[in-house]
């Protein structure tokens, strides 16, 4: 079986390559993939090589296929896994694999399983770690963005307050507490508004922040303060570029009393700093953002951390259980990752894409496998429509889509292009 890959080399060095899969084994299940969405954590992979902790080290001699948030369907399944898997069968995967303690993880560290691909061979220690999921969805896509969903679920999660007087820590945020999402307009931002207005466990007060007020008004004109009130949430949105003290106008949103968590979605040290200032008593700061910077640090109050019982952690990713709930959430139609997502484009595009993410400006970049097309922002397909047919009709079905990415989107776009 041939595959078309988006192959990693070393530093900087993708290359879309077309070679032989070997055939499958009884352990092995041979996979076609129909959508991947590009992360930051690709981004992270591809510039630092066989640096990066999953990428392994003889990666220029034996190049890994990138890409780990990808949806599609199952095509041959080997003889030890027919009990449990089919052919046909649609499937997302959670690709952090924790197999005996390895950090290997499909998209960073196997030469023939990851998501930027037409087909891939998916090895048994997914199936063994239970995790190659079924996906029931009608939309590939929304598989593809479990996995980020999952991070955003698993971030909520792993926050915790305490009890006086005992050890124990009680997990999830504080429920009919005050959250602050920071720098929280970024495609992740959305994803984390989402969850908080949409799941069981739901804060009284969600407030998001951010720098830019095209983001502000987008994530506004998406997820509703309306819709937050109608789920018992009141949502507010905050510009902190725009008010005088931005601590001061925080605070004064919650009476006084901080906020009880905080997700920090970006690695600035004035955001950071700012994340500090406005935490309460028994409040916990997610440092949910990345840096590429080893060096990254910012300054916090340790008088507060001593005696206003602040608590700090940081995640990097969800497990299987929290993209079970991603899944289920997006099934139940309670969860809808299309606002997460800005642009689309073929694999033709995913090189410079994934090079150039960071000076990509919008959410999500989805990629389909299958087809060649240049990576296009929804919001073009109205202007390009002017004079191609095709993103004239994607213009129709996005706006009444509420200008989003959608399953009528993109079955048009797999049976016309």
């Amino acid at each position: 079986m041939k595959t078309k890959a988006l192959r990693l080399y070393g530093k900087n060095d993708l290359r879309l390559e077309e070679f032989e899969l070997p055939t499958i084994s009884d352990d092995e299940i041979l996979a076609e993939i129909v959508t991947d969405s590009i992360c930051m954590s690709s981004y992270k992979a591809a510039v630092q090589g066989g640096e990066h902790k999953r990428v392994p080290d003889d990666v220029a001699e034996n190049p890994i296929i990138i890409g780990h948030e990808f949806c599609g369907i199952i095509r041959e399944v080997g003889a030890n896994w027919k009990n449990k898997f089919k052919e046909g069968q649609k499937f997302s995967i959670q690709p952090a694999l924790n197999y005996r303690g390895s950090l290997a993880a499909l998209g960073y560290s196997y030469q023939n399983a990851g998501g930027c691909a037409t087909y891939v061979v998916i090895p048994a220690e997914a199936m063994i770690c239970d995790c190659l999921l079924d996906y029931n969805g009608d939309a590939f896509f929304h598989g593809s963005l479990s996995e980020p969903m999952s991070c955003i679920v698993g971030g909520y999660n792993a926050m915790y307050h305490t009890k006086v007087g005992s050890y124990e820590h009680e997990m999830g945020i504080r429920k009919g507490g005050n959250l602050i999402i920071m720098a929280g307009a970024g495609p992740m931002g959305m994803g984390a508004i989402d969850y908080a207005i949409h799941a069981d466990r739901k804060p009284s007060l969600l407030v998001v922040t951010d720098i830019d007020d095209v983001r502000l008004e987008r994530a506004k004109s998406l997820l509703t303060p309306e819709d937050a009130a109608a789920n018992g949430v009141k949502l507010v949105y905050v510009n902190t570029n725009s008010v005088e003290d931005p601590k001061q106008h925080l605070l004064d949103l919650t009476d006084g009393k901080g906020y009880d968590d905080v997700l920090l979605m970006a690695p600035v040290k004035p955001v950071c700093e700012l994340a500090d200032a406005v935490l309460g008593y028994d409040g916990c700061v997610n440092f949910f953002a990345g840096p590429t910077n080893h060096e990254f640090s910012a300054t916090i109050n340790f008088y507060n951390l001593h005696y206003n019982a602040a608590h700090y952690m940081g995640t990097s990713g969800g497990n299987t259980e929290d993209m079970r709930e991603s899944l289920a959430l997006m099934e139940a139609g309670r969860l809808n990752p299309a606002v997460m997502v800005t642009h689309v484009g073929g694999i033709d595009s995913a090189k410079d894409s994934t090079l150039n993410l960071p000076n990509i400006k919008g959410g999500k970049k989805l990629i389909y496998t299958h087809i060649n097309m240049p990576l296009t922002a929804i919001d073009d397909f109205k202007k390009l429509g002017e004079t191609d047919p095709f993103f004239a009709r994607l213009a129709e079905i996005t706006e009444k889509n509420n200008g989003l990415w959608s399953a009528e989107a993109e079955k048009f776009l797999l049976e016309n292009k």
